[in-house]
């Protein structure tokens, strides 16, 4: 149900740290004016293509220009896969690969949105308070702002994996339950996800485990400079990253142009894993919102 005639183009690029980086865009139909750049942020063992090529497909139908990159150690980019060994780290490869882009002819000029989902929203906040002036909006899908207790050992546990990742780094030794099961709605779609060859879904190595918790812990006393325009989606049974800590961020917030959406029943893969209409009604309400802020 994609529409047609999207101009999609795929690179990979070396950085200045000498990573190869593999990223995506989708332009608007031959002939459409672009209305803005939107930069997207994948989840934790995610990527940027698969579920997300009939998203984007759908937001450059609306006008935008939308750009998308995998992680090192993700999808496509250079990196032992699934490995974390700094998140502000990460962070930084993220700034810097969409400041190149942002300096293309094609986008330069037009206001620039940044779409973070699950752990892509903690990308998108550390890159947005990281450059607070540089963004004309953020959008938030189910952001990890806090990792949610269903899916995280007890204390003790954590705090010996936290010891044991100083010597093991990369060991994928961190107990995790099924986030595919918790994260998606629809069986079909659920079913899907096995042909996502290049996504990560073994264990979580254990010094990703300790950023992510870092992480996480990080933006929750940061919350308040949050500046820029802001929306954040997120199902209200999720139970992957808490709905009730977008609620938290929304009140924190400094921006007084804020918007929460929580949608009833809906889990955490509210872009890909609940059935058509929800989805339809999610990404609806993303156009609709940048097209208030063009």
């Amino acid at each position: 149900m994609a529409p047609k005639g999207i101009q999609m183009e795929e690179n990979f690029e070396t950085n200045s740290k000498g990573v190869e980086i593999f990223w995506k865009s989708w332009l608007p139909r031959e002939g459409t004016a672009t209305k803005a750049a939107l930069f997207f942020c994948h989840g934790y063992g995610d990527t940027c293509t698969f579920f997300f090529e009939g998203v984007a497909k759908r937001i450059a139908a609306a006008g935008y220009a939308v750009y998308a990159m995998d992680y090192p150690g993700f999808g496509l980019s250079y990196g032992l896969h699934g490995y974390i060994a700094s998140f502000d780290g990460m962070v930084d490869h993220v700034i810097e690969q969409y400041a190149r882009i942002r300096g293309r002819n094609d986008v330069r000029g037009l206001p620039h949105f940044l779409l973070g989902q699950s752990m892509g929203g903690a990308v998108a906040l550390k890159v947005h308070l990281k450059q607070p002036k540089e963004w004309d909006g953020v959008l938030l899908v189910a952001p990890m702002c806090k990792i949610s207790e269903d899916v995280t050992p007890p204390v003790p546990v954590l705090k010996a994996l936290s010891i044991l990742s100083c010597f093991l780094p990369e060991a994928k030794l961190f107990p995790q339950k099924d986030i595919g099961d918790l994260g998606f709605r629809d069986p079909v779609k659920r079913k899907l996800c096995e042909y996502n060859a290049i996504s990560y879904n073994d264990q979580m190595r254990l010094r990703t485990a300790v950023e992510l918790l870092k992480a996480t812990k990080d933006i929750e006393s940061q919350l308040e400079k949050v500046c820029s325009p802001l929306l954040i989606l997120h199902g209200a049974a999720d139970m992957v990253t808490d709905p009730h800590v977008s609620e938290f961020l929304y009140e924190k917030a400094s921006t007084k142009d804020k918007t929460l959406k929580l949608y009833e029943g809906g889990y955490h893969a509210i872009l890909e894993g609940e059935p058509d209409d929800r989805i339809s009604t999610a990404i609806n309400d993303i156009i609709s919102w940048l097209d208030s802020h063009c």
